[in-house]
């Protein structure tokens, strides 16, 4: 898989650029964990998420990475409804490949 599956043709040019730096980061868990959930959600989002994902993507990946996986306790300031939607995705399968 090269990226999103999921055409951006019908997204205006802010969720475009969050679903392209969602599948473009610096390690494939995180373009897995990022991308498949702005796959799912991006057309969706409010405009509160949608600043609640782009202050996300703007963070490192291995930080991201071990606040998904509780490796490393998740800092306030990224403890947001949209980070929890995000990880809730995952956890319940919705982020696996079909």
């Amino acid at each position: 898989m090269n990226g999103s599956p999921r055409s951006s043709a019908d997204l205006d040019p802010r969720r475009r650029r969050l679903l392209y730096r969602a599948w473009h980061r610096g390690i494939r868990e995180m373009d897995l964990v990022m991308g498949r959930f702005a796959d799912a959600e991006i057309a969706n989002l409010t405009d509160d998420e949608l600043d609640q994902f782009e202050h996300l993507v703007d963070a490192q990946d291995h930080d991201v990475f071990s606040w998904v996986s509780d490796t490393v306790p998740l800092p306030a300031e990224y403890d947001t409804p949209l980070f929890h939607k995000m990880k809730n995705f995952h956890l319940s399968g919705r982020g696996l490949p079909e």
